[in-house]
Parts: C-alpha cells; sequence; structure tokens
C-alpha cells in the first residue's frame, strides 16, 4: 500500500464535490505526519498547464479530485 493510499480511499468514498481537510485530519488518515513540503501550495497543485508529480498528487487524482492549500494547514478538494 502506497503512503497516501487511505487518502485516496476516504476520497473515493466522499458523497460531496468538496471536501475540505486539515493538515492534521489528513495525517490521522495516512498514519504519517505530512512533510515540510506541504506547507507550500504547490506541494499540493501544480501551475496550470503543469501535470502534477507525486505520490501525493497521485492519491486524490486517481480519486477525482485536485487539492488546493488555503489559509492555514487545511486543504480543499474538488472534484
Amino acid at each position: 500500500m502506497a503512503k497516501y493510499d487511505p487518502l485516496r480511499t476516504y476520497l473515493q468514498r466522499q458523497r460531496t464535490d468538496r471536501v475540505e481537510l486539515s493538515f492534521r485530519e489528513i495525517e490521522n488518515l495516512i498514519g504519517y505526519m505530512l512533510p515540510k513540503a506541504a506547507l507550500s501550495d504547490g506541494w499540493w497543485s501544480a501551475p496550470e498547464g503543469v501535470s502534477p508529480k507525486g505520490v501525493q498528487h497521485a492519491a486524490w487524482t486517481s480519486a477525482g479530485f485536485s487539492a488546493l492549500k488555503t489559509a492555514g494547514e487545511r486543504v480543499v478538494f474538488r472534484r
């Protein structure tokens, strides 16, 4: 199982088009602390026209979501 698979599974089970989670909630799902790089907006979403890279991106994109870091340590996932 990949590190972010529990997040993918969680998102796949959601019935809404928007899911907002705190870093702590994500960490509880995956069982690990997020890396310091997660504080950067770019860790969550790639600039327009650029394909996202990384195992974290694969988790939410395979669940049909994009991610956007918002104020503080919160992330909004949208279908």
